[in-house]
């Protein structure tokens, strides 16, 4: 199971020095292409088969608001202290949906977390939920794709020190590959091209490319492949890749298992706990758009509103997805033919030499 970490700030797009109505950076080679998308370095337009996901109107997501709940919070049946709690909460990782805070008759403001049950606003510290929400492909990508993952300046040769004339790259900008070199004197890291004479360095970047449907799929059901290498999620269609989204699975202590599984039960909401008398107890309640794939550990795909990590391992073992992503392969998946496959396993990032006709090393 997922779920227990303290929620992160929303890694905010800025520009490359430019304001965002900006079409076009002829001397970079990068333009602003989307809030969701972010700056493309490219020699080239993006090409058209990428896309932001349409949210679901008037969904799940627009009715909450979610809040971390402090350690060893009292609970009441009303909004006041002049009555006796109902409980106590621990200690722990509490997350929870609020509605909109009421005045009590002394002025004070407080929450309700659950019919019946309130806390003072002083408890509680409300979370922003990540706008990243991956990218629907209207045809085959050309070649592969992803996200930067950490600010980062590109460099002008594979291995090479930050280039000072090229911006800063935030976090979430996406890009495809250009090509991909290893480098001897960087540990034997991988560096990619990502347009315009742009190199990043393999940790920086979470990467999407179409893998071939396992045998046990059909070739019109929907299946989706979880990558434990790259932190990526792709759906397909039969052999067609329909979305993308950067991921989190399992840490190290609690991995996610590889194989190849079914969605075996679906919530739109649910509540998920666990480790309870230890260290890192946890009570995640409302965890958005769960469909459940492996039933020995009780692992999941689900919207996580809790953190905004994606691309990195976070989890007790589910994998989490930025919200908007989990609510788009949630009712896609409602559609398919046949439960949604997952697919999970650990891709080799020394393929990317082949697929661009070089040897590693």
């Amino acid at each position: 199971m997922p779920k227990s970490v303290r929620s992160l700030a929303f890694f905010i797009f800025i520009t490359l020095g430019i304001g965002l109505t900006a079409q076009r950076v002829v001397a970079a080679q990068c333009y602003f292409h989307s809030a969701n998308l972010g700056y493309i370095c490219e020699t080239r337009p993006v090409p058209p088969q990428f896309v932001s996901p349409i949210p679901e109107p008037d969904g799940l997501l627009d009715h909450r608001s979610y809040a971390y709940l402090d350690d060893y919070v009292n609970v009441y049946p009303e909004p006041t202290t002049a009555v006796a709690p109902l409980r106590n909460v621990g200690r722990g990782y509490f997350y929870v949906s609020v509605n909109y805070p009421l005045k009590n008759d002394q002025g004070e403001l407080w929450y309700m977390i659950n019919p019946g049950e309130y806390v003072p606003e002083s408890a509680i510290r409300p979370v922003e939920i990540s706008q990243f929400s991956g990218v629907v492909l209207t045809s085959p990508p050309e070649r592969p794709f992803g996200w930067i993952l950490a600010r980062v300046r590109p460099s002008s040769t594979p291995g090479g020190e930050p280039n000072p004339d090229y911006s800063m790259l935030e976090r979430y900008t996406f890009f495809e590959v250009m090509d991909a070199q290893v480098v001897p004197t960087d540990d034997d890291w991988i560096w990619y091209n990502i347009g315009g004479d742009r190199w990043i360095r393999q940790t920086y970047v979470g990467l999407v490319d179409p893998s071939p449907r396992p045998a046990e799929v059909g070739e019109n059901e929907f299946w989706s492949e979880v990558d434990l290498y790259e932190q990526t999620f792709a759906a397909y269609e039969g052999d067609r890749m329909v979305f993308a989204s950067l991921i989190s699975s399992g840490l190290n202590r609690w991995p996610t298992r590889e194989g190849l599984y079914q969605v075996w039960d679906r919530w739109d909401e649910t509540l998920m706990d666990g480790a309870e008398g230890k260290v890192d107890y946890y009570v995640v309640e409302d965890v958005p758009y769960t469909m459940y794939f492996d039933k020995v550990m009780e692992i999941a795909l689900h919207g996580a509103y809790w953190h905004d990590r994606f691309g990195y391992k976070h989890s007790h073992g589910c994998v989490n997805m930025p919200p908007l992503a989990a609510q788009w392969v949630y009712n896609w998946s409602a559609t398919g033919p046949d439960a949604l496959w997952v697919y999970v396993h650990t891709s080799d990032p020394t393929h990317y030499f082949t697929r661009f006709g070089q040897r590693d090393g």
